[in-house]
């Protein structure tokens, strides 16, 4: 029997992902309340989630009557690692903490090497993918054969 490793990706790394795409598809100030509009979300949750995205330098923000938030440099500058990282915290753990960090004896010694390369799969999907190649539709190529191969659609 086979079991995939079980990747979850958070609501807020979803919305902060979402929010992203809108300043990157639009190129223009917007508020808060406009982003989860255009998307769907919950406004203070939202809010809450850009706070953590000026923080780490993915978003500036302005106020006052024609304030809101911008992207402070071209998507393509702006992986969605990047964007969940600043969200979430590194995109791969195993109990709390860093792949490479975890140590395992006997039957499971090897297991570690089993984690750091799921981790580095991850890392080669949403560090490699910018909100500009999202926002065009025109994604890496090892993504669209990733998404190509058998069973990439179907849930196990």
């Amino acid at each position: 029997m086979r079991h995939d490793v079980d990747v979850q990706i958070s609501a807020r790394a979803d919305y902060a992902v979402r929010a992203m795409l809108q300043l990157a598809a639009t190129n223009d100030m917007l508020t808060a309340q406009a982003l989860a509009d255009a998307q769907g979300l919950p406004h203070r949750f939202l809010e809450a989630i850009l706070g953590d995205l000026r923080r780490a330098g993915l978003v500036r923000s302005h106020r006052g009557a024609e304030g809101g938030y911008r992207l402070p440099c071209p998507a393509n500058e702006i992986s969605l690692g990047d964007v969940i990282r600043a969200v979430d915290g590194p995109l791969a753990g195993v109990r709390g903490i860093r792949p490479e960090e975890a140590k395992y004896e006997g039957a499971a010694e090897h297991l570690q090497a089993v984690w750091v390369a799921t981790r580095a799969a991850v890392r080669s999907v949403l560090d490699e993918t910018t909100l500009a190649d999202v926002v065009s539709g025109n994604l890496p190529r090892h993504l669209r054969t990733l998404v190509k191969s058998p069973g990439a659609w179907e849930p196990r």
